[in-house]
């Protein structure tokens, strides 16, 4: 049996207040996120970009993210840094800042790489401030968590449907203004999780030992198979979130402006999905919730690039709905894998999300510039069959100990 040290932890209440401010913020950073893939439409027009080239850009930006993510999170699990949430948001505001006045595909790429930078500073440190203001429901305050930057990638696209499609991409620079709402409410959390650290500093003696059955090779092969289920996920979803306009534009020859009510509808899935996602893995078992949530898709994304327009929008619902109840699940199962190491477990698994995000975004370009859009949503509908290694997870659910 291995025997795993832990901080102590001082909150013995979930803390609500905190987690949905974290949860604002984190809707605030994923909708800046998300408003470069939305406007993919008029930045392909306006540089006269190929797919293979739209594919580069969520590449540049999720790699970027990807790499960083696990090194910033291994720094922070050894010193915390409540006020480097709020640099991670000014990186994402100059970023977007700099989208706004770009004006070829060199400038656009360094922009796109300060978003990464910011993304890859915000969420280690975010998930810790969930983890610590969980009083222990940590599958409920992920999905609280994870439910703020879902609703923000959801609402993003939307925003940038009505604001930015109409006037031209220099009105990017006004979504400056939700970044620096962004930076005052993360200001909040730095003063919240500065007073934490020094209670828990005052209470060091008030250690405590978790325990699992596990060894350190079935830690790592878990770890192993929760990745590829990330990697299936996020292969996947890059699909819907940079060529799905694409794809009902090129299909069902609808405007740009609906295309993205479309991807806003498929975005709100996924929020709601996620904040089921948690509580119901505290109450039943992540691993069933891993399972159901990436195998339980396969039906649907099967189907969907068969059907019409009205069958395509429900079964996208559906879809999101279902896919994005995992993600949740899976980073609390790495955490109880891993006790102590919230920031390494957060970025090691938000930077790999990123970055299948961003491979998959650049090879299914690619794909798409040597077939066609729809070709890429019938090779994807197969990426959910690989949820069935989740069987090979071991149950460790109940089969913890907590010695103080």
């Amino acid at each position: 049996m291995e025997t795993v040290k832990v901080q102590p932890e001082v909150i013995k209440k979930t803390t609500y207040s905190i987690l949905f401010i974290i949860s604002f913020s984190h809707l605030i950073n994923d909708l800046l996120q998300a408003v470069v893939p939305s406007i993919y439409p008029l930045i392909k027009d306006n540089f006269g970009l190929s797919f293979t080239q739209i594919g580069i850009i969520t590449f540049t930006y999720q790699i970027v993210a990807s790499i960083l993510q696990p090194f910033v999170g291994m720094y922070t699990d050894k010193n915390s840094k409540p006020y480097s949430l709020i640099i991670g948001m000014c990186f994402t505001m100059i970023g977007l800042f700099l989208v706004s006045i770009a004006t070829n595909f060199a400038f656009l790429l360094m922009s796109v790489s300060l978003i990464g930078i910011g993304s890859s500073i915000f969420h280690p440190e975010s998930s810790r401030v969930a983890h610590l203001a969980s009083g222990g429901k940590k599958g409920l305050a992920q999905s609280i968590f994870q439910l703020g930057g879902n609703a923000g990638s959801a609402i993003g696209p939307l925003l940038a449907a009505f604001i930015i499609i109409p006037h031209g991409q220099s009105y990017v620079a006004w979504f400056c203004i939700i970044a620096l709402i962004g930076i005052f409410a993360l200001y909040k959390i730095a003063i919240w999780y500065t007073d934490h650290l020094s209670e828990r500093n005052a209470n060091k003696s008030a250690m405590k030992i978790e325990t699992h059955h596990l060894s350190k090779n079935r830690v790592i092969v878990s770890l192993v198979i929760l990745l590829i289920l990330i990697f299936s996920k996020y292969f996947y979803m890059s699909s819907i979130t940079s060529y799905y306009t694409f794809f009902l534009i090129d299909k069902f020859h609808i405007s740009i402006q609906q295309s993205q009510i479309y991807l806003f509808l498929f975005s709100g899935a996924v929020a709601a999905g996620t904040l089921i996602g948690g509580p119901i893995g505290d109450r039943y078992g992540r691993k069933y919730v891993i399972w159901v949530s990436i195998l339980g898709v396969a039906p649907f994304t099967l189907m969907l690039p068969y059907v019409s327009l009205f069958w395509v929008g429900t079964l996208s619902v559906i879809i999101g709905l279902i896919l994005s109840s995992a993600f949740s699940a899976i980073l609390v199962y790495a955490t109880e894998l891993m006790p102590g190491k919230v920031g390494l477990v957060a970025g090691l698994f938000f930077g790999f999300a990123f970055g299948m995000g961003g491979l998959g975004s650049a090879v299914l370009g690619k794909i798409a510039d040597a077939t066609s859009i729809e070709y890429v949503f019938k090779i994807c509908a197969f990426l959910p069959l690989i949820g069935i290694i989740t069987g090979f997870l071991p149950n460790i659910e109940g089969r913890k100990k907590v010695e103080k």
